[in-house]
């Protein structure tokens, strides 16, 4: 295997990790913990499947992939903020709803498959060597997501509307007591985390393994939510993050070559998720450290009006 198509590989797999983690960096940072992502993704990526398969619109599919992960996202923010029940059970029971329903839709597509999401080669960066074949010969979602993570940190970083959603997150009371809708922004910021969640459902189905098969996520919705704390709220970090579990998601099929047991290497990519979580574990709990890159302060704690 050529280092290009490696290279090429990791860009693939990393983009579906990519998407939702944004998803999940924009819910988290408005203070909502949805540990639903699983079950997004896996009801998306049956639902867009199910419909590119009976209209043969990609676009279709897309879309009915981004609905269905806003759709459910939004039963999580009516659980969560407008009944301000616990936010870890809500996500937990979202992830068994999906993963029912991602029965319910793909039952009649088991075994299908489609034509992938065409490569659109970017005129002049695709002919840059390594880097063109490797980046720029992509679908585009794959350049969907290189044009989010800048999006998503200009709007957190640079926009009063992100001031609004880091400060809801970090202390509701007060944002409240300043005339901010509080409840609107957090639904905002979960519902479109949702969406993106439906998008890198619709990405595994559409573009990465244009298929269906029950349980094809394989738990990688799990690994999200890890991405989400390893790259510490942040769109950037999360894309570096998330490139280096693509490379590990790559490595284990390079590794079914040496002999080293199939089991171990379905292993690597969830072991490498809890070697990072207990790294970063022992880092917040330094209190300095924290102070820099923990968590939102008011992350899963319900906000009820006085």
């Amino acid at each position: 295997m050529s280092i290009e198509l490696v290279g090429s590989s990791i860009v693939t797999a990393a983009t579906f990790f990519l998407i939702p983690t944004l998803g999940e960096i924009l819910a988290e940072r408005s203070g909502i913990l949805n540990l639903g992502v699983e079950g997004m993704i896996i009801s998306s990526a049956a639902g867009a499947f199910g419909v590119a398969f009976m209209t043969g619109s990609i676009v279709l599919g897309t879309l009915a992939g981004m609905a269905i992960g806003g759709l459910l996202a939004f039963i999580h923010g009516v659980i969560s903020i407008t009944f301000t029940r616990n936010q870890v059970v809500s996500g937990i029971s979202l992830t068994i709803l999906g993963t029912g329903l991602s029965g319910l839709l793909g039952r009649d597509f088991v075994g299908s498959i489609i034509k992938a999401l065409e490569p659109v080669p970017i005129p002049g960066l695709s002919a840059i060597p390594f880097l063109g074949p490797v980046f720029f010969t992509k679908d585009i979602l794959v350049y969907t997501s290189y044009v989010l993570v800048p999006v998503l940190w200009f709007i957190l970083f640079r926009t009063r509307l992100g001031i609004l959603i880091r400060t809801v997150g970090e202390n509701p009371t007060a944002a409240y007591s300043q005339g901010v809708n509080v409840t609107l922004i957090r639904y905002l910021c979960v519902v479109s985390g949702g969406v993106l969640c439906g998008l890198g459902g619709a990405y595994l189905t559409l573009a990465w393994m244009p298929a269906w098969t029950e349980g094809m996520t394989g738990g990688r919705g799990w690994i999200v939510i890890a991405l989400t704390v390893v790259a510490l709220w942040h769109p950037v970090t999360a894309f570096v993050g998330s490139y280096i579990f693509g490379i590990f998601q790559v490595i284990q099929f390079s590794f079914q070559l040496s002999g080293i047991p199939v089991a171990f290497i379905n292993m690597l990519p969830y072991l490498s998720t809890i070697t990072f979580m207990v790294v970063w574990g022992i880092l917040l709990s330094r209190q300095k450290v924290r102070r820099i890159i923990g968590a939102p302060s008011a992350l899963c704690v319900p906000f009820e009006k006085e």
